[in-house]
């Protein structure tokens, strides 16, 4: 008896991870690993990213450059028209010529929420707990047939962020959204893939983002990933000359 009691215990030893129950931060930890590790995390201070939107058969000239702490600013250009939307770490402002308006709009506290999000360079999930946000592991659920833990990350700002991460590579496969603007709650999805390495870390290169439960998503393809590029504080300032806050939507890409 003691002999089949040791063999049960043997072979549980040498059960593969997803086999055993994992805390949420054992699978944070293996979150942030898989993505490059914090110390390569660490010494990224700049990003810019590039690709494009498509919708239908528009395709939608798209850069998205981050530096920490907290900034970032995102163009979107079609037909020679560039709308820039900016994030200083403590307001958001936008240009939409498209619209007629050439001068800097700030952009309301709801408005600019998705931005604040996109601010963070390693994403909301990482030191989420220095961040002021709380996360739970919930189990887990398939994703188009693959395994995948599922963490429900509430955010400070009271929004909800649920992450699907592929139980095998811990890279993130789906997101679901819960944001309040303006009193009404709004949710979205967003499906990511075609993972590359760039220097050592890994990034979807395809995202497709849409409402919930509508199968039209956007499509957003990424060509280009460039790190610690020269970024002057001065492209994601206030421009000097500003306008009320705007309630325009944001532009498709964004959806981080």
């Amino acid at each position: 008896m003691i002999r089949k009691l040791s063999l049960v215990v043997l072979s549980l030893a040498f059960l593969p991870a997803i086999g055993r129950a994992q805390s949420l931060d054992e699978v944070l930890a293996k979150y942030v690993e898989a993505h490059g590790g914090a110390a390569k995390l660490n010494s990224v201070q700049t990003r810019r990213m590039s690709g494009e939107v498509i919708v239908s058969s528009l395709h939608i000239k798209v850069v998205q450059e981050n530096k920490r702490p907290d900034k970032v600013r995102e163009e979107s250009t079609l037909q020679g028209f560039t709308q820039v939307q900016a994030y200083n770490g403590k307001t958001g402002w936008q240009v939409d010529p498209t619209q007629g308006r050439k001068q800097a709009q700030l952009m309301s506290a709801d408005d600019a929420k998705s931005l604040e999000v996109d601010a963070d360079m390693d994403g909301p999930l990482v030191n989420y707990k220095e961040k002021g946000h709380s996360a739970e592991l919930v189990g887990h659920d398939p994703v188009e047939g693959t395994d995948c833990f599922k963490i429900k990350l509430t955010l400070k700002n009271g929004d909800i962020r649920t992450y699907y991460l592929d139980a095998d590579s811990y890279l993130e496969i789906k997101l679901e959204t819960q944001t309040s603007i303006r009193g009404s709650i709004q949710e979205s999805e967003t499906y990511f893939g075609d993972y590359e390495k760039v220097d050592g870390m890994y990034f979807p290169f395809a995202v497709e983002n849409g409402q919930k439960g509508d199968p039209n998503r956007v499509r957003i393809v990424f060509d280009k990933v460039e790190f610690n590029v020269p970024l002057d504080d001065s492209r994601f300032a206030v421009p000097s000359m500003t306008a009320a806050p705007s309630t325009l939507a944001k532009a498709p890409g964004n959806s981080n």
